[in-house]
């Protein structure tokens, strides 16, 4: 699911489900490297979080709101609140992890 400065809200705050979200770049190549593993995730933990991308070349407020220093940033959001962010490609295993922490 991409979401944008404008749906932030919508999509990720008012979420029903615990949300993972990646805030990537166009340019950064780990990011890229991580597709394959969100999508693996994706499937493996429907229904029970929701994983979404936030590109922050074309949506700077939210990037802003949450003082990210770098790309990718994985953070995790329940009833509105963040969660954990962590900055730099992840290993699925420590993905994994930081959505145990959410869905349990």
């Amino acid at each position: 699911m991409n979401v944008t400065d404008k749906d932030f809200n919508e999509k990720v705050i008012n979420s029903k489900l615990p949300v993972l979200i990646e805030f990537w770049a166009s340019w950064c190549v780990p990011c890229k490297m991580m597709d394959y593993v969100l999508n693996e995730l994706e499937e493996e933990f429907d229904g029970k979080i929701l994983i979404a991308k936030l590109n922050i070349d074309r949506n700077r407020k939210i990037p802003q709101r949450y003082d990210l220093t770098g790309v990718p940033t994985f953070s995790t959001f329940k009833d509105g609140q963040l969660i954990e962010s962590r900055i730099g490609a992840q290993s699925k295993k420590d993905l994994i992890n930081m959505i145990y922490e959410v869905i349990k």
